[in-house]
C-alpha cells in the first residue's frame, strides 16, 4: 500500500514536471515571437493596384493582398478625375485585414506607405479634406502648363527644383486652385500628399514626407526643402506643408480608428516612406550612378547621383531630378510610356486573349520575326507629352504587315527610347554607365531584355526581388524601429541573385545603324 501511493505520488510529480516544462516552452516561444518583431507592413498604392505587404528583414515576403484601383469623376468638375481617398482607404484596410490573419501580428515592427507622386489636398487641422485628390490622370491642367508664367517661367521653375513640367504636376494644380478654389488656401491648415493622407487615417498624423514633396516641382533640388522663390512667387506659405519627414522618421502610431480598420495592433509605430519610384530605385540595390529601369505601365530609368556632381541640363533634354530617399543625392531620370502602349496593342490587335494565353500566342508568333526585320519605322511617344507636338507614329505599314510585326518593332522602338533616356542620363551625371538594372512587370519580357541589352549595347541586370518598391520602403522603417543600424546594412541583409542578359556584339553595327534611323524619324515626325 505504501509503495502504491509512492509510486502514484512519484508518477504525479513527473506529470507534473512535464507539464510545467511544456508550458514554459510555449511561454518561452511566446515570448520569443514577441521579441522577433521583425515584419514590416507596407501599404503600396499604384494607379492600377493598391496592395498592402508583409516582408521581413530577409526580403521574404511573407502574406499579400491586393485591390483594382481606379480614379473617379470630380463631382465638382464634369470630366475631371480625382482619387476617393475614402474608397481607396477601404480597399486598403480590407486587404491589411487579409494580411493580418495571414501574420503573427506579434512580430510586425512597424507600418509604412508608398505611392505615386504629385497628387494631394487640402486638409482641415482634424484630417478632414476639403476638396478631392486631383490625379495625375485629370487633363484640367493641360493648359496650365503654358499659363504658369505670370507667376515664374518654366525655365525657372526646371533650373530651381530639377523636375520636368508634366502637366500633373503639384505646381500646376495649385495654379488651378487658385484660379478656381481659392478659397481652400485660407480654410486649409494643411495641403498632404496621398501618403500622408493615409497615414493620418491610420495615426491621425497631419505631416508630409520629403520624397513626395520633391515631386511638386516646388522645391530647391540643392537646398532640398521648399524653394522660396517659387513659394513666394505663388504666393503660397511654406507653413501650409507644415514641417516635412524624412524616409525612416517616426509619424506615430496605429491609433483605435486605425485598428478598427486595418486590424493592425494599436501602438504598431508608423514611419514615412513616400513617393514609390525612389524607393523601388533604393530597394533594387543600386550603387550611384548605376541605372535602374523600372518597366510597367510606364518605364521610369532613373540613376541616383551626388547632387554636387550634376551637370547643368536644359528642359529640352527631357530629363526630371528628384529628391532622392537619402541627403545629399538626387535622382535624374526621364519616364515615357512602355507597357501601356503594348497594353494598347493588344486591345486591339489580340483582342480575347488574356494572361498566359495571350503572352504564349505572342512569343509562339514573334519567334518567326527576324530583328529589324519588319519593316516598320515607330515613334513610341503614344503619350503626348510638354514638348511633343503630334504623338507618336507607325510608319511602313502594308497590307501584308502581320500584327506580330507590330510587335517586333514596338519592343525595338521602346528600347531605342531606352537607349535615348541612357544617353541622356549619362551625360546629365556624368558617368558612363556597365549595366542597367531591370525591375518591373516589364522585366519578365525575355525578347525584350534581349533587344535592351543589344540596343544599348549594356547588359541587363534582373533581380530575383520583383517587389523593390515594398523592399526599398521596408529599409528605412527597419531602421527607424532600430533593427537594422543603416539601411546599407538592411540592404546587406537580402539576397537579391542576380541574372544578367548580355548584349550581342556582333549585332553592334546593325543596331547602332537601326538607332540613327530612328532618331532621324522622331525628328521628321
Amino acid at each position: 500500500m505504501f509503495i502504491l501511493d509512492t509510486n502514484i505520488r512519484f508518477l504525479d510529480t513527473e506529470l507534473n514536471s512535464i507539464k510545467f516544462i511544456f508550458i514554459m516552452f510555449f511561454k518561452i516561444q511566446n515570448l520569443t515571437n514577441i521579441m522577433e518583431k521583425n515584419i514590416a507592413i507596407v501599404f503600396d498604392c499604384g494607379a492600377t493596384n493598391v496592395r498592402v505587404v508583409a516582408i521581413t528583414r530577409e526580403g521574404k515576403i511573407i502574406a499579400s493582398k491586393s485591390m483594382p484601383n481606379n480614379t473617379d469623376e470630380d463631382p465638382h468638375l464634369k470630366g475631371g478625375r480625382i482619387w476617393d481617398i475614402d474608397k481607396l482607404w477601404n480597399k486598403l484596410s480590407v486587404a491589411s485585414q487579409y494580411v493580418m490573419s495571414e501574420i503573427d501580428t506579434n512580430r510586425i515592427a512597424d507600418v509604412t506607405f508608398t505611392t505615386f507622386g504629385v497628387d494631394g489636398t487640402f486638409v482641415d487641422n482634424n484630417g478632414n479634406i476639403l476638396y478631392p485628390v486631383i490625379s495625375w490622370q485629370c487633363e484640367r491642367t493641360e493648359s496650365i502648363v503654358n499659363q504658369i508664367d505670370q507667376y515664374i517661367s518654366n525655365e525657372d521653375l526646371y533650373e530651381i527644383s530639377g523636375v520636368f513640367p508634366y502637366a500633373f504636376n503639384t505646381i500646376y494644380k495649385m495654379k488651378w486652385f487658385k484660379d478656381n478654389k481659392p478659397e481652400l488656401f485660407k480654410k486649409a491648415y494643411r495641403f498632404l500628399f496621398i501618403p500622408s493622407l493615409l497615414i493620418n487615417k491610420l495615426s491621425g498624423t497631419l505631416k508630409n514626407d520629403i520624397t513626395m514633396v520633391g515631386t511638386s516641382m516646388m522645391t530647391d533640388l540643392k537646398k532640398r526643402d521648399f524653394s522660396e522663390k517659387i513659394l513666394s512667387a505663388l504666393e503660397i506659405v511654406s507653413s501650409l506643408f507644415g514641417e516635412i519627414a524624412q524616409p525612416g522618421d517616426k509619424a506615430g502610431e496605429v491609433n483605435e480608428r486605425g485598428y478598427k480598420d486595418t486590424m493592425i495592433p494599436i501602438g504598431t509605430p508608423v514611419f514615412f516612406a513616400g513617393h514609390d519610384t525612389q524607393f523601388a530605385v533604393f530597394g533594387s540595390g543600386a550603387d550611384l550612378n548605376e541605372p535602374v529601369l523600372s518597366s510597367g505601365t510606364w518605364e521610369i530609368l532613373m540613376g541616383r547621383s551626388s547632387i554636387n556632381t550634376l551637370k547643368k541640363v536644359s528642359i529640352e533634354s527631357n530629363l526630371t531630378r528628384e529628391l532622392d530617399v537619402q541627403n545629399g543625392i538626387c535622382d535624374t531620370g526621364q519616364n515615357w510610356l512602355g507597357s501601356g502602349i503594348l497594353e494598347w496593342f493588344f486591345k486591339n490587335f489580340y483582342s480575347g486573349l488574356q494572361g498566359r494565353e495571350l503572352y504564349n500566342k505572342i512569343d509562339a508568333d514573334v519567334e518567326l520575326v527576324e530583328d529589324g526585320k519588319s519593316g516598320l519605322l515607330i515613334n513610341p511617344d503614344f503619350y503626348k507629352e510638354a514638348d511633343a507636338s503630334s504623338g507618336g507614329s507607325i510608319k511602313g505599314l502594308t497590307i501584308a504587315t502581320k500584327r506580330e510585326e507590330i510587335y517586333e518593332a514596338l519592343l525595338e522602338s521602346l528600347s531605342f527610347r531606352l537607349r535615348e533616356a541612357m544617353e541622356a542620363l549619362q551625360d546629365a551625371g556624368g558617368f558612363k554607365a556597365s549595366q542597367i538594372i531591370c525591375v518591373g512587370g516589364g522585366s519578365k519580357n525575355k525578347r525584350w531584355n534581349q533587344l535592351r541589352a543589344d540596343i544599348c549595347q549594356l547588359p541587363i541586370k534582373l533581380i530575383d526581388q520583383k517587389e523593390t518598391t515594398v523592399l526599398g520602403a521596408s529599409f528605412f522603417v527597419f531602421v527607424g524601429a532600430k533593427l537594422a543600424p543603416s539601411v546599407e546594412d538592411a540592404r546587406k541583409e537580402v539576397e537579391y541573385k542576380p541574372e544578367i542578359i548580355l548584349p550581342d556584339i556582333s549585332k553592334k553595327d546593325f543596331w547602332d545603324e537601326r538607332y540613327k534611323i530612328y532618331l532621324k524619324n522622331k525628328q521628321q515626325n
